[in-house]
């Protein structure tokens, strides 16, 4: 017990010292984080490449030879900076908000993801010299055509952009007079042009042509921008001199081959294979609802355990045991999952731990569902009669003996209900950790999204089988409470 006790304070010294990461400065970041220097990626034998893969033709997901992998002319870019380093490319895919964080805290060596080369982002990362330009236009839904051609036909209407892209800055600099909302994914932003949610979205050109091929429904304009066309660089953690050159010397290179057009027609060819939608994304959705069912069989047994021990300690004599379950409790439920993956995902970097982002996911879940679980459990002790602890005291069983053979067996029947909720809730809830890179359900039905140029069908059958998953461990849920009554 007095193990755990421990194990329970460093768990939140972690998130507390992960929570004071996030304001900690550049430099002290930097320092802590993984040597990704040309001499460490050679002795290690791999670079790791920071991506959000629903960008295409840039970078997407593909079935290639039966699997599934991340392809596009950025991918091919890397590949080929990792050849002519001498070592493999390892790819972590990740919400494009959190590449940045993930390059600043080590967990990546190098991010190309379309991203764009401005004085916000240079402040806290290195790039390098620009491999391509994309033209920053808009797409409306064709029937719009005659109502929006330049950028004061805006003006009140609802215009979107990818979160912390280089279209939002546009948008927001540029079209002061709408409305504009900020989406997650590129392909969020297509989705709710498609149905009308908004009225049009800031876009590449490269990526919005790959849409609007797919969708006849969809058009492109040019409202004329200010900013025609912005650089697309290779982002590189701040002051990595020797890869920023490594990776220019490729680029350059490139450029003297003239081999960019050629990754670009390879990414074109891998995006409209001719496979039905099953065959080539079936395989998506069987793999994120086993690992949604993964995260949450994890959750349960952590949670479980961990809310058992919490609930004991809250109701111990012991004051700095009680005190540390509380704040623990407290602490947990108020604050959202997703910060708590977060902080886990990037602030154990920091500590010299280095969690995939499954693993940093399942983390996260546990102790989030252990503080939630610890109050369910709370109750169900609190519920059980007092004359129950004094007749098992009477009959000569210690304290821990009553808990044990007593008071919890009783406890659990009376929570089983709120319990099983629980367990149906940690299914859903781990479609938050999509944002770090966690390969759950949520995360592939948009990686389907986004590959498939498909915004609404991939939702649906997620959704299908989300309602799958809960109704089956609800009924069988159900058949454990009635066979314990």
């Amino acid at each position: 017990m007095h193990k755990f006790y421990r194990w329970v304070l460093s768990l939140i010294a972690v998130l507390f010292i992960g929570g004071g990461v996030a304001t900690a400065s550049t430099q002290t970041v930097q320092a802590a984080t993984n040597d990704s220097t040309p001499a460490a990626i050679k002795k290690r034998g791999y670079i790791i490449l920071g991506v959000s893969a629903d960008y295409a033709p840039m970078e997407f997901h593909a079935t290639v030879d039966g699997n599934d992998k991340i392809v596009g002319a950025d991918i091919s870019l890397a590949k080929k900076i990792a050849k002519d380093m001498g070592v493999k490319l390892q790819i972590k895919e990740m919400g494009f908000d959190a590449l940045i964080g993930a390059l600043k805290t080590g967990k990546v060596d190098m991010v190309i993801s379309g991203m764009s080369d401005t004085p916000e982002r240079r402040k806290q990362v290195d790039f390098s010299k620009p491999y391509t330009y994309e033209k920053q236009i808009m797409v409306i839904q064709k029937k719009d055509a005659s109502k929006y051609k330049n950028i004061a036909d805006f003006e009140g209407v609802k215009v979107g952009a990818q979160k912390q892209s280089t279209q939002e800055q546009i948008a927001k600099a540029e079209l002061p007079d709408a409305k504009i909302v900020s989406l997650e994914k590129a392909n969020d932003v297509i989705a709710q042009v498609q149905y009308g949610k908004i009225n049009a979205g800031v876009m590449s050109n490269v990526v919005a042509g790959a849409y609007v091929q797919k969708n006849q429904a969809l058009k492109i304009i040019d409202p004329k921008f200010a900013t025609g066309k912005a650089p697309t660089v290779v982002a590189i953690a701040k002051g990595n001199s020797g890869l920023t050159s490594a990776v220019n010397k490729s680029i350059k290179d490139m450029q003297k081959q003239g081999l960019w057009s050629k990754y670009m027609d390879e990414a074109y060819t891998l995006q409209n294979q001719s496979n039905s939608f099953w065959q080539k994304y079936g395989s998506f959705f069987i793999k994120g609802a086993v690992n949604t069912l993964v995260f949450a069989l994890l959750t349960v047994i952590a949670g479980t355990v961990l809310g058992t021990l919490l609930a004991l300690m809250r109701r111990s004599k012991v004051w700095i045991l009680k005190a540390i379950a509380v704040i623990y409790v407290e602490f947990i439920r108020g604050t959202p999952l997703m910060v708590q993956a977060f902080i886990v995902f990037f602030g154990t970097q920091v500590l010299g731990l280095n969690l995939s982002a499954f693993v940093a996911g399942a983390i996260a879940m546990g102790i989030n569902s252990g503080a939630y679980v610890a109050e369910i459990i709370r109750s169900g002790l609190n519920s059980v009669p007092i004359g129950q602890t004094e007749a098992a005291r009477s009959l000569g069983l210690s304290g821990s003996e009553t808990t044990r053979f007593v008071v919890l067996p009783q406890a659990i029947k009376n929570i089983w209900p709120a319990l099983g909720n629980e367990f149906v809730t940690d299914i859903k809830e781990s479609s938050v950790l999509s944002v770090i890179g966690a390969t759950e359900l949520m995360f592939e039905g948009t990686t389907v999204q986004g590959a498939s140029f498909e915004p609404f069908f991939p939702m649906m059958i997620v959704a299908l089988i989300y309602f799958a998953m809960t109704f089956i461990l609800s009924r069988l849920l159900g058949v454990v409470e009635r066979r314990m009554n």
